[in-house]
């Protein structure tokens, strides 16, 4: 099947990473190659796009960019260190991340992310490994499941949920997202105006599944490390979850980590690894009304400093 899928923050993103047109770049969340195709349009011939993502849809995508400057990794970003290592790039000058789940997995209701449709609870962005969300939910315990609600999902009615799909599974193991779904409907007592009650536990258990928090903490460092000096991130987080990790990264590596009153004059001080480049960036009222899912979205940018 053929989705409709509209790039976030498309320009803003891409112009942040300040391209040089003889740069090694990554981009993080390939998707349906947005993001991608422009940072090619501004590279030169000796610039080169390294791609990452774990869905098979994204990487069938990417095969049809046939530009010898591309190169497309079935894998998450967090194996960045290694891929890098296998294709013999030592360093890179900028790395863009578009994070959380793409309009086309959210549509695809074959994938079971979406409450939207009937079908097997998967929710794994990459089908070929890793535990199903029907797997996890009837095997883990109660608890388990409801710390992971609660955490990824801030859910407040979570232990509510996480007793209801124990009880729902004791008769019948769960194995669609409308059982899911109704098993949620019944256990979450109210919700804000517009939201399904199943909303914070499918992006919990989609964010539990796909390791998404824990694969964001491992890149940022591995990708501090690779980057040349004016070296770039450009990151677009869609909850406050994902974007929390960004910004305390960002913040803690943009600021001097030494011991109080050390006798060291401050000109002799070495700067912090990172700059913080301007603020961050939302996407205007025109993008938003032309695609709602870029309401929630934020763009943060820094760029490795000379040290």
């Amino acid at each position: 099947m053929s989705f409709i899928h509209k790039t976030v923050l498309l320009d803003e993103a891409v112009d942040a990473l300040n391209i040089r047109a003889d740069g090694i770049y990554v981009d993080g969340t390939f998707g349906r190659g947005g993001h991608s195709r422009l940072i090619l349009s501004k590279l030169g011939p000796n610039g080169r796009l390294i791609a990452f993502d774990k869905d098979l849809h994204a990487i069938a995508e990417a095969q049809t960019i046939t530009d010898p400057r591309f190169t497309i990794v079935h894998d998450g970003f967090a194996s960045l260190n290694a891929s890098l290592d296998a294709l013999n790039v030592p360093t890179i000058d900028g790395v863009l991340l578009d994070l959380g789940v793409s309009s086309p997995q959210l549509d695809d209701g074959s994938r079971g992310f979406s409450f939207r449709f009937d079908a097997p609870l998967d929710m794994r962005m990459d089908t070929t490994r890793g535990i199903t969300a029907a797997d996890w939910l009837n095997s883990a315990d109660e608890k388990d499941i409801a710390e992971v609600v609660k955490d990824y999902g801030e859910e407040r009615f979570a232990k509510q949920v996480a007793a209801a799909i124990v009880a729902g599974r004791s008769e019948r193991p769960l194995s669609t997202t409308g059982e899911l779904a109704a098993l949620v409907a019944r256990a979450v007592r109210t919700r804000e105006p517009g939201q399904d009650p199943a909303t914070r536990t499918f992006q919990a258990v989609r964010i539990f599944v796909n390791r998404e928090l824990e694969e964001l903490a491992l890149i940022l460092p591995q990708a501090l490390a690779r980057l040349s000096v004016g070296g770039r991130f450009s990151v677009i987080a869609f909850h406050s979850l994902e974007d929390r990790i960004v910004k305390r990264f960002m913040q803690d590596q943009s600021k001097h980590d030494l011991p109080d009153r050390l006798p060291i004059r401050a000109a002799d001080i070495p700067p912090p690894p990172l700059r913080i480049v301007g603020k961050p960036i939302r996407a205007s009222a025109d993008e938003v009304a032309g695609n709602p899912r870029a309401r929630s979205a934020i763009l943060r940018v820094a760029e490795k400093a000379a040290i």
